[in-house]
């Protein structure tokens, strides 16, 4: 499963490190080769000695150590990666690699690596919970790095929540799930539109609406991680993308529309997650509209369906996905939107219920096929929702 991939493994100063020696194991005997990068806290509790016999490779610990290779060794060990698995990840190393700090041989391989990165935390329960940890949990996933979440159970210290590193099996059956699917859309070019367009009214106002792009950014990020090429045509975000990624950056529906046909013609899953402006201001003032009366009447014009368009365009072999974000009679209106517009799929949600919809990292949604066949999913992360959608999508290749 894991013929042939080097697998740098980076163990850190908790009592868990004794399971990274399983899971150093568990990955050479998948077939991976393994090289350890060991904090000065985690040989307080295993030994380099124990990594050397089980992955047959040196074990690295400080950055100061007689160099035998003419490599400088962290960036070596960085370009070397198929992928960086970080088991335990204490509070402490989250909070350094969230910082961006390189201060030893693990944080600073971190930094320079491209590959694809994995933390598995393990810390008792207050610790992971505490919001500055959240915090900087969420800060690495939003930057692309992968959390493998943690287990609940008894802890080393006595006492029992979440916090526990999942058993080595597990760990390593998700890195291999990770490579089962990284080329599941190679050779497929995936354009994704994503956040929310704004409509001008003068140099300083604008309509706009809720969306923060998450759900649209999570499903490039990884169409992306399955080898897809992959072109994301945003509206205005805050969110950071993988450079992996094409990225265009629209505001307006015109602009939109002008991108997502100019990448149309040779592109082979179109999703469109953005929420485009239905209207547009049908005069844009040149300066900036006092405020002068009691009432002002804006007259709007209708922006082009993007979406209708595609569906109009669309050749034998294109799959194309929408999304219907509705307040009131949900499958009703999620199914005239898949027929009207020639949906492949559409992903329905419906943004009154809590912690669903924009601006939010959780959704709760129904994904609806041609056929009719209804799939409903659990309230999951935006994350977790973009694998299911993408396993939706391939399944219809």
């Amino acid at each position: 499963m894991l013929n042939d991939k080097n697998i740098v493994l980076g163990v850190t100063g908790g009592i868990a490190a004794y399971k990274a020696v399983e899971i150093a194991s568990r990955l050479r005997k998948a077939g991976a080769n393994v090289r350890v990068i060991m904090t000065r806290a985690s040989t307080e509790f295993v030994t380099e000695l124990t990594f050397r016999e089980i992955t047959g490779n040196p074990v690295v610990v400080s950055m100061w150590d007689k160099v035998t290779n003419w490599n400088v060794e962290h960036i070596a060990l960085a370009n070397l990666a198929d992928l960086v698995l970080i088991a335990p990840a204490t509070a402490n190393f989250i909070s350094k690699a969230a910082a961006g700090m390189a201060d030893d041989m693990l944080t600073t391989t971190l930094l320079a690596t491209k590959a694809p990165v994995f933390f598995a935390p393990a810390m008792n329960t207050n610790m992971y919970e505490n919001p500055l940890t959240q915090q900087n949990i969420d800060k690495l996933q939003a930057l692309g790095y992968h959390f493998i979440k943690p287990a609940s159970g008894q802890l080393a210290c006595g006492t029992s929540g979440v916090g526990r590193l999942p058993e080595p099996v597990a760990i390593v059956a998700e890195i291999e799930a990770f490579f089962e699917q990284k080329d599941s859309l190679r050779g497929k070019k995936v354009l994704v539109t994503a956040a929310g367009t704004i409509e001008p009214i003068d140099p300083v106002r604008y309509i706009g609406n809720r969306s923060s792009g998450k759900m649209g950014y999570a499903i490039a990020q990884e169409a992306a991680n399955r080898g897809a090429d992959v072109v994301l045509v945003s509206g205005p975000s805050a969110l950071k993308m993988d450079a992996a990624v094409h990225l265009i950056r629209i505001e307006t529906a015109a602009q939109m529309r002008e991108a997502v046909l100019k990448e149309f013609i040779d592109t082979d899953i179109v999703i469109k997650a953005a929420a485009v402006a239905d209207y547009r201001a049908k005069v844009v003032a040149d300066n900036k509209i006092k405020k002068n009366d009691q009432e002002f009447t804006l007259t709007l014009e209708k922006n082009p369906d993007i979406l209708w368009e595609l569906g109009q365009k669309k050749r034998a072999g294109q799959i194309l996905v929408g999304f219907a974000a509705e307040t009131q009679n949900l499958l009703e209106y999620a199914k005239g939107k898949l027929a009207k517009k020639n949906l492949d799929l559409i992903v329905a949600n419906d943004v009154t219920k809590q912690n669903a919809g924009f601006n939010t990292d959780t959704n709760l949604i129904k994904i609806i096929a041609r056929d009719g066949k209804i799939k409903d999913f659990p309230l999951l992360t935006k994350k977790e929702l973009a694998k299911a959608i993408l396993n939706e999508v391939e399944g219809l290749i």
